[in-house]
């Protein structure tokens, strides 16, 4: 192994995390690793089911947090699969230790990445965030509708099964829908944006579910035009997230906008169902942050590496 963390054409990375979220993004990489190398699994519990997993993979799982990560020189890239809490500590850490940061947490401390919209213009950042599941899932829709018209509002609404929001998410409901609707502004292209989320207790538990809600600027736009859009962007994601599915639409209607004007909007509905690496296929919403994390970590490993294509 080199002094710059680079092997065999792959770069050395971890996660910091032992939870579900941490553990589906492990077995992720160790399916399909690319120009990575899992060096190690960190958390803070030691009878983590997690840190045992990863032990069994063959994997260095820690419990004494992030230290561990931070004191390896060759690590260059880490998942933070914690909290946003969380991070907003860890961050400066990671980047006083040239660490470059993949945040999968609401945090929100360095710029929003959503694969399909804008993997490779920040590839020189030592922080990205994922925003949340719902951004992964709804932005890419409001995306679409932009880069074909301009977008005055856009709303999302997901529901999640209750038995797939762990106390990670349930701590960062307020981070969710701020971090969701700003996702929507600044990657979605809108000049205005709103986000939802519901746990759903239902049993069997139900798949992420979500609807987004787009009005364009202009009272006229090409159909066709954005359905194309729409289409070709379902089929990006679903490169990475197999599971992705548009169930309905774009369907096109007049309606009473939330400012009181009647305007055209543009419905979508989609429903994302998880690969089952490790999570319960109904946990997408799970399943669509550590495909994304997966998908950005092989943007940056390429790049370090000098490797120019960016591919999935």
């Amino acid at each position: 192994m080199s002094e710059d963390g680079k092997a065999e054409g792959k770069i050395k990375v971890a996660i910091v995390g032992s939870g579900n979220i941490g553990t589906d993004l492990m077995y992720k990489l160790l399916e399909e690793p690319g120009h990575m190398e899992l060096a190690m699994v960190a958390g803070i519990e030691p009878k983590s089911e997690g840190l045992k997993r990863a032990r069994g993979e063959g994997i260095e799982a820690t419990h004494e947090g992030i230290q561990p990560v931070l004191d390896d020189p060759e690590i260059k890239i880490v998942f933070e699969a914690t909290s946003a809490k969380a991070h907003v500590q860890n961050a400066p850490k990671y980047r006083e230790a040239g660490k470059i940061a993949v945040d999968l947490t609401p945090a929100a401390q360095g710029p929003y990445v959503v694969p399909v919209a804008n993997l490779t213009e920040h590839l020189d950042e030592d922080n990205v965030n994922l925003m949340t599941c719902g951004a992964q899932a709804t932005t890419p829709m409001a995306y679409a509708v932009s880069r074909v018209t301009p977008v005055r509002y856009a709303e999302m609404v997901s529901t999640v099964a209750s038995l797939s929001a762990g106390p990670g998410t349930r701590q960062n409901i307020d981070e969710f829908t701020f971090t969701t609707a700003r996702g929507l502004e600044e990657i979605g292209g809108a000049q205005e944006g709103k986000a939802i989320i519901i746990l759903n207790p239902a049993d069997p538990p139900l798949i992420m579910r979500n609807t987004v809600y787009v009005v364009p600027e202009e009272d006229e736009v090409d159909e066709e035009e954005i359905t194309d859009s729409v289409n070709e962007v379902v089929a990006e994601v679903q490169k990475a997230v197999p599971g992705y599915q548009l169930k309905n639409g774009p369907t096109f209607d007049e309606r009473d906008t939330p400012w009181g004007e009647k305007k055209p909007v543009i419905m979508m509905f989609l429903e994302v169902e998880g690969a089952g690496h490790f999570l319960p296929k109904y946990s997408g919403n799970l399943d669509i942050m550590t495909s994304a994390a997966r998908k950005v970590s092989e943007g940056f490993a390429r790049h370090l590496l000098g490797v120019e294509e960016i591919v999935a």
